[in-house]
C-alpha cells in the first residue's frame, strides 16, 4: 500500500492511543508534609531549619517537589505552643519536627499518632517526653543533647580560666524543665569546685537588666549561660552585659565566642541537627519512632576568645589551649 508522506500505519496509531493512557496511569509522586514546630522565633530556629533541611536534601527531599514545611513559631511565648501544635496536628503532616523541649511537650500532647523527631532538647527523660533514650517507645524519638552533663564541664573549664571564682550566677529561664535539671547537676558539682550557685531566671530580653542587676547586688564571679534558643538570638546582648559586669562566662555554641563571649563549649550544632534528617527519612519509609533510639552528641567543642581572655585580666592555661578546637584571636 502506498503511504502519502506523514501518514501513519495503523501499529502507529495503536501506539497514538495507547501511550496517553500508559502515562496517565503512572503513580503521581508522594510529596510528604512536614511540620515543623518551634518554641522560639523563625530567627532562632533558622539555623535548625537550614541543618534539618540540608540533611533531608542529602536523602533526596525537595522541599517544593516532594516535601512541604509546614511551619510554626511560638516566639519565646511558649503558652502559645499548644494551641500551635492543634494547628499543625489538624494539618495531618507525616512527621512533626520540634526545636526546644516545650515544643516537644507540646506536640506530645497534641497527638499520640503522628511521628515527632526531635531536633533541639535537653534531657528528654528527665523532661518526661520518653521513659527510655534506648526504646523510647511512643511517638516520639530524635535528638538530646546531654544538657546535664555539660553543666559540670562547662563549671570546670570557667574554673580553669578564673580560678578565683567562688560564686556563679546560672542565668536560666525557670519554666524550661531541662535547664532547671541543668541547674541541679550545677548544684550538686559546686562544693567539689568550691563555689556556690545561684539560679537568676531570665525568660527574654525584657529580663537581661534585672537578672544582672540581681548579680551585681549579689557579687557573683562568674556566668554559666544556659543551652537555650532564645539567649543564642539575643547573644550579643547578654555577651556585652556579662563584659560591662566583667564577667567571666561560659556559653552554650561558638556563637557567643564570636560575639565576644569568653569561652563556649557545646556540641557542634549544624553537624548534629543534621541528623535529625535520618529518623525522618527513616520514619517516612515505615519505620516506628518508637523503635528508633534516641541519639545523643559524641563531639563536642570548645572556643575560647583570646581578647576576652586578655581584657578581663585571665590567662588560658597551657593544657586548656591545647584542648581548645579553636582560640579567637
Amino acid at each position: 500500500m502506498k503511504r502519502t508522506r506523514g501518514s501513519l500505519g495503523a501499529g502507529a496509531a495503536i501506539l497514538l492511543l495507547v501511550a496517553p493512557l500508559t502515562v496517565a496511569a503512572q503513580p503521581a509522586a508522594r510529596v510528604y508534609r512536614v511540620g515543623l514546630l518551634a518554641g522560639g522565633s523563625a530567627a532562632a530556629t533558622a539555623f535548625v531549619r537550614m541543618a534539618v533541611m540540608a540533611g533531608l536534601d542529602e536523602f533526596g527531599y525537595r522541599e517544593g517537589q516532594t516535601m512541604t514545611l509546614v511551619e510554626r513559631y511560638a516566639d519565646g511565648r511558649f503558652e502559645r505552643l499548644a494551641q500551635l501544635a492543634a494547628e499543625l496536628v489538624l494539618l495531618k503532616p507525616d512527621v512533626i519536627l520540634t526545636s526546644t523541649t516545650p515544643a516537644t511537650l507540646a506536640a506530645k500532647r497534641a497527638t499520640s499518632t503522628i511521628p515527632i523527631v526531635v531536633v533541639t532538647s535537653g534531657d528528654l527523660v528527665g523532661a518526661g517526653v520518653v521513659t527510655s533514650l534506648a526504646r523510647p517507645g511512643a511517638n516520639v524519638t530524635g535528638l538530646s543533647f546531654l544538657g546535664t552533663e555539660l553543666a559540670v564541664k562547662q563549671m570546670e573549664i570557667l574554673k580553669e580560666v578564673a580560678p578565683a571564682i567562688r560564686s556563679l550566677a546560672f542565668l536560666g529561664n525557670k519554666t524550661i524543665r531541662p535547664e532547671v535539671l541543668f541547674f541541679t547537676a550545677m548544684e550538686r558539682a559546686a562544693p567539689s569546685l568550691g563555689v556556690n550557685v545561684r539560679f537568676v531566671d531570665a525568660k527574654g530580653s525584657s529580663d537581661y537588666g534585672a537578672a544582672f542587676a540581681v548579680m551585681a547586688r549579689e557579687r557573683v564571679g562568674g556566668l554559666v549561660v544556659a543551652p537555650n534558643l532564645i539567649y543564642l538570638e539575643d547573644r550579643k546582648t547578654i555577651v556585652e552585659r556579662a563584659a560591662k559586669a566583667r564577667l567571666p562566662a561560659v556559653y552554650q555554641s561558638r556563637e557567643f565566642a564570636e560575639a565576644g563571649g569568653l569561652i563556649s563549649y557545646g556540641i557542634d550544632r549544624p553537624r548534629f541537627f543534621r541528623r535529625a534528617a535520618l529518623y525522618v527519612d527513616k520514619i517516612l519509609k515505615g519505620a516506628s519512632p518508637a523503635e528508633l533510639p534516641i541519639e545523643q552528641p559524641t563531639q563536642f567543642e570548645l572556643v575560647i576568645n583570646a581578647n576576652t581572655v586578655k581584657a578581663l585580666g585571665l590567662s588560658i592555661p597551657p593544657s586548656l589551649r591545647l584542648r581548645a578546637d579553636q582560640v579567637l584571636e
